[in-house]
């Protein structure tokens, strides 16, 4: 199977899936295929998968179900599944979708020749996979993301991440640094720093002794050409102090910070096994934004979890209102199977949690937009990331990640440039080149 095979990749839910997408496209780039854009023109179709959210695992079916008659057209086409969904239900997959050729876990990507070549299902926790991956193969564009940490040791009891990705497992601090130089020298201006606990980071650096964080994102910000660093996403628990400068004394650090709380009582933390509470979070907020005051903050929210009653949801109400997020994201609970929450017994009706979620989607949105038109009349730097949907319009980013709408021309793309911001809607920002 080698020479020019196609391939081509449909990738789910987070940016860490995208970055294995990239990563996965390299491995078998080295292998000698090339990927397209068309499912129909593919040699080999990877659904790298996300089982986060509900009735994930039946849109990966219904996804292969219409793939189905390509596999029909093309007896020689292989099929595989990736990611999370595979790792759970891998040899599963197989048996309810012949279509398919093989399963592979998130860990096991450096497998994949093998896998493409002779089908079966890899779902091996264990191995390192970065060690035996080629870098990634990706689209140009002057934003990447890096994976640094993966995994996940807090188990939540709504989350599945420690069961498909494993433990927690930090990248050494020299093949990150490698990773992003090699970025910069592709014309990479801003670099996310991924991780399912990115803040818990704690890889060998190259003198020997164990980095953090922060003492990772100090070395990459030295890296010629990368002007902007993110990292997503943090536990409250691993807010360290270093970290906490590192946003008041490193500029290349955005005044970004995605900090999922996921409510306001302190009773259902506790039943979420999130080992922090609202004040504690509170609190860190308050030390976090001492140390940058223009910092935009980000979070995670579930409303409905088992036993959440009215009182209980009303505080993560209150507490949001004593944040003020300039974005978040917010869920109705939903089991996963083989989470302790999933067993918990005491749901939520629907109708309630949709109430609630409706209200707490209100109150966050009305935040985010009194955020942006508190931005409207200021001047910032945004990096030129591609056209707009207006001719003559190109979309940046600004340093608080939201996009902003401006004319420019297409030659600007991977500049950043001094930008008046001059309007704002729901999600985005307008704004003109400064004089």
């Amino acid at each position: 199977m080698a020479g020019s095979r196609k391939l081509f990749v449909r990738t789910y839910g987070c940016q860490m899936n995208v970055y294995d997408s990239e990563r996965m496209a390299g491995v078998m780039a080295a292998e000698g295929w090339e990927t397209t854009d068309r499912p129909e023109d593919a040699d080999l179709i990877l659904l790298n998968t996300c089982h986060i959210r509900e009735k994930a695992a039946e849109k990966v079916y219904s996804e292969l179900g219409r793939l189905k008659p390509l596999k029909a057209a093309n007896p020689d086409l292989r099929i595989g599944v990736a990611g999370c969904v595979a790792q759970a239900e891998g040899e599963e997959i197989l048996r309810r979708q012949p279509a398919v050729d093989f399963a592979v876990g998130p860990q096991a990507y450096h497998k994949l020749p093998k896998l493409v070549r002779d089908g079966g299902v890899e779902t091996d926790l264990a191995e390192d996979k970065f060690a035996g991956m080629a870098p990634a193969l990706r689209r140009r564009a002057p934003a990447a993301f890096l994976t640094v940490q993966e995994g996940c040791d807090k188990f939540c009891a709504f989350c599945v991440v420690p069961y498909t990705r494993g433990a927690e497992v930090s990248r050494p601090a020299a093949r990150v640094l490698e990773e992003a130089e090699a970025l910069a020298a592709q014309g990479v201006r801003e670099v996310t720093l991924l991780g399912q606990t990115v803040n818990a980071y704690h890889g060998d650096g190259p003198d020997g002794a164990d980095w953090s964080l922060a003492r990772l994102i100090r070395a990459v910000a030295e890296i010629e050409g990368l002007d902007r660093i993110r990292y997503t996403t943090s536990h409250p628990n691993d807010m360290s102090d270093d970290l906490i400068a590192a946003h008041g004394e490193l500029p290349e650090l955005m005044p970004y910070l995605h900090l999922p709380v996921q409510a306001g009582s302190d009773r259902v933390l506790r039943a979420m096994n999130r080992k922090h509470t609202a004040e504690g979070y509170l609190r860190l907020i308050e030390r976090i934004r001492a140390a940058r005051p223009d910092i935009a903050m980000s979070g995670d929210f579930i409303v409905g979890f088992p036993g959440e009653t009215e009182a209980e949801f009303e505080e993560t109400l209150a507490l949001v209102r004593e944040v003020r997020y300039a974005s978040a994201f917010s869920f109705k609970y939903s089991a996963r199977p083989g989470t302790p929450a999933a067993r918990a017994g005491d749901p939520v009706a629907d109708d309630v949690s949709a109430d609630r979620l409706a209200r707490l989607q209100t109150l966050l949105g009305e935040q985010q937009r009194a955020f942006l038109e508190g931005l409207v009349g200021r001047r910032c730097d945004v990096m030129i990331e591609k056209p707009g949907r207006e001719p003559g319009q190109m979309v940046g980013r600004s340093p608080w990640l939201s996009p902003v709408f401006l004319d420019a021309s297409p030659d600007q793309v991977g500049k950043i440039v001094s930008v008046e911001l001059v309007g704002a809607a729901p999600n985005s920002l307008a704004g003109r080149l400064a004089a």
